[in-house]
This record gives C-alpha cells, sequence and structure tokens, in this order.
C-alpha cells in the first residue's frame, strides 16, 4: 500500500475516536450531538468504501467483466444502508453501521480469493474497519448509558 493511504486511512480514524470519546464525556445534554455527528461520520465512510468497487469496477480489466454486477452492487447498498442507518435512533444506527462497514469488509475479503481486491488494501481496511467499529459501537453504549 502507499505510504499516504495508510496515513491517510489512519487520520480517518480520528473523527471516530474524537465523536466516540465525546459521546462518553459530554454532559448528557449534548452527547445527542456527538452520537448524530458519529453516525453521519459512519455513514460518509460507510458511503466512501461503497465507492471503492465502483473504480475497482470500472477499471477493471476485460477478463474480470462478469464481477461488474455485484462490485456495482457492493458500490451502492453501503450508501443505502448508511443512509437507513442515519435515520434510525442511536443505538441501532450506530450498530448498523458498525455491522456493515465489518460486513462489508468480509465481502471484500471473498472478493480477494478471486484477485478482486488487493491484499495490501485489505489487511488496511480490516484494521481500520475494526477500529470504526469499536467506536461506533461504543459510541451505542455510550447511549445506552445515557437512557
Amino acid at each position: 500500500m502507499p505510504t499516504p493511504a495508510i496515513w491517510l486511512g489512519a487520520a480517518g480514524l480520528l473523527p471516530f475516536i474524537a465523536t466516540a470519546l465525546l459521546s462518553w464525556l459530554l454532559p448528557p445534554e449534548m452527547r445527542g450531538f456527538a452520537l448524530f455527528a458519529l453516525a453521519a461520520y459512519g455513514m460518509v465512510i460507510l458511503s466512501f468504501l461503497g465507492a471503492v468497487h465502483w473504480g475497482l469496477a470500472l477499471g477493471a480489466p476485460a477478463n474480470e467483466a462478469r464481477y461488474a454486477a455485484p462490485r456495482l452492487g457492493l458500490g451502492v447498498l453501503p450508501a443505502l444502508i448508511a443512509w437507513a442507518a442515519l435515520l434510525l435512533p442511536p443505538v441501532p444506527g450506530l450498530t448498523l453501521l458498525a455491522t456493515a462497514i465489518l460486513a462489508t469488509a468480509a465481502v471484500e475479503t471473498l472478493a480477494a480469493r478471486h484477485g478482486l481486491v488487493p491484499l495490501g488494501y485489505l489487511r488496511l481496511r480490516w484494521a481500520l474497519s475494526l477500529g470504526a467499529a469499536l467506536c461506533l459501537l461504543a459510541g451505542a453504549a455510550a447511549a445506552l448509558n445515557s437512557v
């Protein structure tokens, strides 16, 4: 993986960490803002993860043409799930985002077995996905704690 991808990917965890911490540290009357910020960022990242697959599908060599439809579907589905998650209350919404981020990484793992996803990307993706999912679930726990 290019070094900038590693550094920028790691930097992408900072908003997850900050908003998850704020969801625990802010006074109860301000936690809703931190939880919404966490969910909104999770939505943006999940949508971004889907878009990666549009790029892979559009730039694929001719011998991978049979994978175009599933790749494009994987490009759209995360954005739809992210949108639905943002419409839910904090606990189910944050839990759905965490689950979808991990599920997308799992599907990418299957795709890597067919040579459709670079292994370096996959390793980075799992590390970042686990960090994001833990932060999203920490936010969900904070929301439960606030009730």
